[in-house]
């Protein structure tokens, strides 16, 4: 799929001297406007979390944090990364395995909602805010539960989260003794706040609300029976973003509307939902040069600088990343350009593996060494979760496109997998 970047992100990449590449380029204007205009989608009674395990780049949670309404961090090492890149603003700690340690540092940052995965995670939560003088009062319990999926709903490229034997959240089993521990006084100083349930990801967003609407009415039905109140309700993300085909975005107006109805259907709950990749994916760009041109088995190979040691999604999910050819006219060595012929191309990258594949059947005739290739939909679960240090080459640099002030055209040095 090609997809051409705009000049913002087009200059920056031909502009960088090729000893910078490759680079992650994130157009910071574009994220801004992009966000602005989900909080807009979305009603006023729907909290929006970014999950910060998507992309944790400082800037871009700074970029996010006017148009978010807290941060949802998944270790202890994201909790410390996010408060000192945001400060001030509120976070959510998930993500199931958690360390006494970990628990221990969000309870003395001041962290005061926590989503539990288990029975033994609230016994440790408990014991450890036992010791520790309350803040801000309680600490606000969100209950993760594995509940089933909807029938009929995982369709196409989607991955199920729940409903199935997994390591996420406790079983549906235990939700009335979980909500017993924390109404009971066995678990001083905690408080049954909700529940957090995320079914699904890569959901389309008639799919993603009709989650939502069941997931709503499961835990009203929960506080009913053990005659609780049920004042939040974090349905998660899974927002679909379509690799194949860019341009087709979520229906984020719909999504908003459809929420608005599960949030009348339940007055008096907060609803929250955590999107990640389908905010920032869209603002990053991984721009590289082309090393050598070269034909193989009657096949066109482009190899590239860097590869899939730093941009795994194409490898992790098994697709093709969209991407354009921008042409460079000057070749500064002496020796022969190399140069492609009229049939598509592979994008391959330098590692010693036949899966370092960045994109399949490329239309790029005339390819040439020292042409630049911008790699679009790289916002998310790119860098931060790519096999960083194989065969040991240099990291990709970063560099920021539009913005204002602080967050103007700016440069930095090689990317900080922190």
């Amino acid at each position: 799929m090609v997809t051409a970047p705009g000049p913002r992100v087009r200059d920056a990449a031909l502009s960088l001297p090729a000893a910078e590449l490759p680079a992650y380029i994130y157009d910071l204007t574009a994220l801004a406007t992009h966000a602005a205009a989900v909080r807009a989608a979305l009603p006023p009674r729907v909290e929006l979390y970014y999950a910060a395990k998507a992309n944790p780049e400082p800037r871009i949670l700074a970029a996010l944090a006017p148009h978010t309404d807290g941060f949802e961090v998944a270790s202890g090492g994201e909790l410390a990364h996010v408060a000192e890149a945001v400060p001030g603003h509120p976070l959510a700690f998930g993500g199931p395995g958690k360390t006494p340690a970990e628990i221990a540092g969000a309870l003395d940052r001041g962290v005061r909602r926590l989503h539990v995965e288990s029975a033994h995670e609230l016994r440790v939560l408990a014991h450890l805010a036992a010791g520790r003088p309350a803040r801000t009062g309680p600490v606000r319990v969100l209950l993760r539960f594995n509940l089933a999926v909807p029938p009929g709903l995982l369709a196409g490229g989607a991955l199920a989260m729940g409903g199935r034997p997994s390591p996420f959240g406790l079983d549906p089993g235990e939700a009335d003794a979980a909500v017993r521990m924390l109404t009971d006084g066995s678990c001083p100083g905690l408080e049954f706040a909700g529940v957090h349930a995320h079914l699904a990801s890569g959901l389309a967003a008639p799919e993603l609300a009709a989650v939502a609407a069941a997931v709503a009415d499961w835990s009203a039905a929960l506080a009913r029976r053990r005659g609780v109140a049920l004042r939040e309700l974090n349905v998660g993300g899974g927002m679909h973003v379509d690799y194949a085909d860019p341009a087709a975005r979520f229906d984020w107006a719909g999504y908003g509307t459809a929420l608005g109805r599960v949030a009348s259907a339940h007055p008096g709950v907060a609803l929250r939902i955590e999107p990640g990749r389908a905010l920032t994916a869209y603002c990053g760009w991984y721009a590289t040069e082309v090393l050598d041109v070269k034909r193989s088995h009657g096949e066109e190979f482009a190899v590239v600088r860097g590869g899939t040691h730093h941009l795994r999604t194409p490898a992790a999910r098994g697709h093709d990343q969209p991407c354009a050819v921008l042409p460079v006219p000057d070749w500064p060595h002496p020796w022969p350009r190399p140069e492609g012929g009229p049939g598509p191309v592979t994008l391959a990258g330098q590692l010693c593996t036949p899966k370092d594949v960045l994109a399949r059947a490329v239309p790029a005739p005339g390819i040439r060494a020292g042409d630049r290739v911008v790699f679009a939909l790289a916002g998310a679960y790119a860098w931060n979760i790519s096999h960083h240090d194989f065969l040991m080459h240099p990291h990709p640099t970063v560099r920021f496109a539009g913005g204002t002030g602080a967050d103007a055209t700016a440069g930095e040095g090689p990317a900080d997998p922190g």
